[in-house]
């Protein structure tokens, strides 16, 4: 018994001094329990992992299904238990055009197959239907703002439940009196998100999922008018107040952004697939998305470049 654990001793030196330990975990880049001492975490039942996809933008032109599907193939390869999306599904039908807003719809369902894992979806600005100006239809059309995304995918809120975890998608969009689209969770929604958790015992992790970032650092680091995050984002934290919300993961900004509120919430601003439209960065943020590893009431993220950028400057050269 005491030569068995002297070799456990030499084997735990052994990989202390060389740096191997370390590779025990190359997932890790955040967790979010911060700790002076690193601990290698034995995988249980609980662990599971999903990936967190927003701004697809898809669109016939610019070869986004091209790199749509990349991103699917990369989401396939690293096989997590599920996809989140978190809105900007198509580019774009808030100009209306029933047709085309219709084919963008299923370009998207039918690209999304290709998952072979769930997927569950979040609205963003660019899926409400028909809300501009500029519209061919109007606002009677039974397909208007919500209809067309309710019609393809179903309710724009809900929830689900993973191994222990509570998952809530939010639609965080709304439609303002001069025909734009603003950040805002309606009533009816926030009456329906207090039930919801009221289910759930105040223990569990929560994830919430918006399109519109609840909280976030644009305008302080950028400047210029707006915050962008939706106009009532303290409702739901209230209502969230008592329970274990562990993480809001958020799009529509385009770039890459983690903070952690007063010990209380944390919260991923997850890039995008299109970049800036499919011709590149958007705030020098990479084409990509989130990789997020579940181990019992801790969590660990990693932002997974698809390859896209690589592949457009090798389209973009063969063209020339």
């Amino acid at each position: 018994m005491e030569e068995k654990k002297n070799k456990m001793d030499s084997r735990r030196k052994f990989l202390l001094q060389s740096g191997l330990a370390a590779v025990a975990i190359p997932f890790t880049q955040i967790s979010c329990q911060p700790s002076k001492d690193k601990v290698v975490e034995v995988e249980n039942e609980d662990s599971f992992e999903f990936a967190f996809l927003t701004d697809i933008h898809i669109k016939p032109e610019m070869n986004a299904p091209k790199g749509f599907q990349m991103a699917i193939d990369k989401v396939n390869e690293l096989n997590p238990d599920f996809v989140i999306t978190g809105g900007d599904l198509v580019y774009d039908t808030m100009r209306g055009n029933y047709e085309q807003s219709e084919s963008l719809f299923s370009l998207y369902k039918d690209m999304s197959k290709g998952f072979k894992m769930p997927v569950y979806n979040c609205i963003g600005n660019h899926d409400l239907f028909a809300i501009y100006e500029e519209s061919p239809e109007s606002e009677d059309h039974p397909d208007y703002k919500y209809g067309m995304w309710e019609r393809h995918f179903g309710k724009t809120y809900y929830s689900f439940d993973h191994k222990g975890w509570h998952f809530i998608t939010l639609n965080s969009l709304d439609v303002t009196d001069n025909k734009r689209y603003k950040g805002y969770f309606h009533l009816e929604q926030l009456e329906w998100l207090k039930q919801d958790i009221e289910k759930v015992d105040k223990s569990t992790p929560i994830v919430i999922t918006t399109h519109i970032p609840m909280i976030c650092t644009y305008s302080q680091l950028n400047g210029g008018e707006g915050s962008r995050t939706a106009n009532n984002a303290s409702d739901v934290f209230k209502i969230m107040e008592n329970h274990n919300l562990k993480l809001v993961l958020q799009g529509h900004i385009h770039w890459k952004e983690y903070g952690f509120v007063n010990d209380r919430f944390h919260f991923l601003t997850g890039g995008s697939i299109a970049g800036n439209g499919w011709k590149g960065r958007r705030h020098n943020t990479k084409e990509g998305f989130v990789k997020i590893k579940v181990s019992g009431n801790d969590f660990s993220w990693e932002y997974i470049d698809h390859g896209w950028e690589a592949e457009r400057l090798k389209l973009a050269d063969n063209t020339i």
